[in-house]
């Protein structure tokens, strides 16, 4: 039979000094994990840069050779849309001698147009369309009619092509800048590829 004493029994100090360590050691955990919640919010967050790229433009500039009676003569390069107003501007402006009435300053302008404003006195092919090529009263060049500077009545001279059609092509080029070749008259109403065929050796641009 054994003569060993009973194993002691915790008493209640015991127990409450474990206990306390138990929840030091659950409060200094608590604290850890929340220092590391809130450092891990704080931290910056790295940002990926994206470079956009440049949308390339549905129109460009325009290049414009303006002459005449302006009072800085020269090549300039005006934004897409540009009218006729804006050439001139650009280029200081009319000239004290300037026949004013012989441009249309509302019309577009187009790329590598020459633009020359009349000077008083002068005889030039504007009519509707404004300011063009000089030459004679009628619009023609060499003894052809040019679309970009004839009027209703020097069109009107052309086969086939009566004062409707004529108004037709004025309004036209008013509409969309310069004739920039003879085919470009297959976007007029009323001219078909017969008609294209009958003008094409009478007509320039």
């Amino acid at each position: 039979m054994s003569t060993d004493p009973p194993a002691a029994t915790p008493g209640p100090r015991r127990r409450l000094g474990l206990g306390a360590v138990v929840v030091v050691v659950l409060a200094a955990l608590a604290v850890t994990v929340g220092i590391g919640i809130v450092r891990g919010q704080s931290a910056p967050t790295q940002e990926v840069a994206v470079t956009a790229r440049p949308t390339p433009s549905a129109t460009a500039a325009l290049y414009v050779h303006v002459s005449g009676a302006v009072r800085s003569p020269g090549l300039y390069v005006l934004p897409p849309a540009s009218r006729l107003v804006d050439a001139v501007a650009a280029a200081g402006g009319f000239a004290a001698d300037a026949a004013r009435d012989g441009v249309n300053l509302a019309r577009p302008v187009s790329d590598g147009e020459q633009v020359v404003v009349p000077r008083k006195g002068e005889t030039v092919a504007y009519g509707a369309g404004g300011a063009g090529e000089a030459g004679a009263g009628s619009g023609a060049s060499g003894g052809k009619v040019n679309l970009n500077t004839a009027d209703v009545s020097a069109l009107d001279t052309l086969p086939r092509v009566g004062p409707a059609i004529a108004q037709r092509i004025i309004d036209w080029r008013e509409q969309n800048g310069r004739f920039t070749s003879v085919e470009d008259l297959l976007a007029v109403p009323g001219i078909g590829e017969k008609m294209l065929a009958s003008l094409r050796d009478l007509v320039t641009v």
